[in-house]
């Protein structure tokens, strides 16, 4: 699916206000020979694919829908000696999140001076006192080794918080910066803050840093974790598809991430390319008939010997039936499509009196707990630097992104209005249908 075009108001970036301080960066960056040069708020990406190019804005006069530059301004908002700043972590677990917490806290430090950094525990309960979860203080020794361990350091939990519980938590700890690191649910928690901020006049810039392992958030090249993702399902795959070699008419079934988009199922699927079938969200099907899921599979495993199947855990949720109801953060309750497809397909190769050897695998928990790769960890370190960046230039109500190869700050509203899908047309359902050579559709 392609990302909606915003107007160009939606993309306005709110400032707590006039930027009074030096930023102490400029003293670094005249010790380089070749001077680093600081960003202005004029310095655009647009937001359009088809017109995407780095554009500055001064007099030309254009008004083309354009995301604002991310990186470090000459002038910053806060006083970094006086600013105590605050990291949360949110919703399911991700590869990459000690990694940027680890990257927020040591560009703080380091290159702004912020002495007091907070780690609040167990996502947004910990700005629930009711709780009783004690603040943990981010120092540079604290963080030294935390990006070669998976999970967070901080802890986690799904749901929200009263907005104005938090807001009153966060004024009594003296809160200037929230980095809110997590996902869409998380970031529309990010927002409500910001809101009920802004309405009472308090100063505090609230800065996201999006986590989705699905990589379904919208106006981003791709979300930090995924790419690791990717890689330990791959392995996950290659299991399945020694599985189902080594037995008599093996197949191996692994059920991957992926609510509402097949990303993880289809780029993982293209890379092992040892997928014969890729079920997701996107993209519906049917079990029985001539042209169905079943007769598919059994076709292959007798003609081939064996087949390996991927499915998202939220594709075919039409032919289950759920029960219903939704989780902490909101989300509707999936049925579990893989043990349900295994059901089915060893039902029908029994109706067929046809051997089957299937093995199934869901590795889901695996995935989300292992540390980032080596290319996740450099975009982890870059997240966690533009966000500091944001946050000491009084940046608020934002979330930061990569787009097209350039940082940006993003309106959360903006960020959290949509989601990103696999669009069934374009390359990367292609390239799947080319890597498998399973049918466009089972029908």
């Amino acid at each position: 699916m392609k990302d909606p075009v915003p107007d160009a108001a939606q993309l306005k970036v709110t400032n707590l206000g006039e930027r009074r301080f030096p930023s102490p960066l400029g003293t670094l960056f005249e010790q380089e020979a070749n001077a680093h040069v600081f960003y202005t708020d004029e310095a655009r990406i647009v937001a359009d694919h088809s017109l995407t190019s780095i554009l500055s804005y001064g007099d030309s006069g254009l008004n083309l829908p354009c995301f604002e530059i991310a990186g470090p301004r000459s002038k910053i908002y806060f006083e970094p000696a006086k600013t105590v700043c605050a990291v949360v972590t949110c919703g399911g677990l991700c590869p990459g999140l000690n990694d940027v917490i680890r990257s927020i806290v040591l560009q703080a430090h380091y290159r702004y001076g912020v002495e007091s950094i907070l780690g609040i525990r167990y996502g947004f309960e910990g700005l629930n006192p009711s709780y009783g979860h004690e603040t943990i203080s981010l120092t540079p020794e604290f963080v030294t080794s935390l990006h070669t361990f998976g999970g967070t350091v901080l802890g986690t939990s799904r749901g929200p918080q009263d907005v104005k519980v938090m807001v009153d938590r966060l004024a009594e700890l003296g809160v200037k910066a929230l980095f809110v690191i997590g996902g869409d649910g998380s970031q529309r928690g990010g927002l409500s803050i910001f809101r009920e901020a802004q309405s009472r006049g308090m100063e505090l810039a609230v800065v996201g840093i999006p986590k989705t392992i699905d990589n379904d958030m919208i106006f981003m090249d791709k979300s930090f974790g995924f790419e690791t993702a990717v890689a330990a399902a791959v392995e996950a795959i290659n299991a399945g598809h020694t599985e189902a070699r080594g037995s008599r008419h093996g197949v191996g079934l692994v059920k991957l991430m992926g609510r509402h988009s097949g990303y993880i199922a289809s780029f993982s699927a293209i890379a092992s390319g040892e997928v014969n079938c890729v079920l997701i969200p996107e993209v519906p099907f049917v079990l029985e008939g001539e042209h169905g899921l079943l007769e598919f599979i059994y076709r292959r495993v007798v003609s081939r010997g064996h087949a390996v199947i991927s499915v998202a855990e939220g594709a075919g949720q039409e032919l289950l039936n759920s029960s219903g109801g939704t989780d902490a953060s909101g989300n509707r309750r999936l049925g579990d499509i893989g043990i349900f497809l295994r059901g089915k397909i060893e039902e029908y190769f029994t109706r067929r009196n046809t051997e089957l050897n299937l093995k199934y695998i869901d590795p889901s928990y695996l995935i989300r707990g292992v540390p980032a790769s080596t290319n996740d960890r450099v975009y982890c370190l870059r997240l966690g630097q533009a966000a500091v960046h944001a946050a000491m230039a009084g940046k608020t109500g934002i979330v930061v992104a990569r787009w097209h190869g350039t940082y940006v700050h993003l309106p959360t509203a903006v960020a959290t209005s949509a989601r990103r899908t696999v669009d069934p047309t374009k390359d990367v359902w292609l390239a799947v249908l080319e890597s498998t050579g399973q049918p466009s559709r089972f029908f």
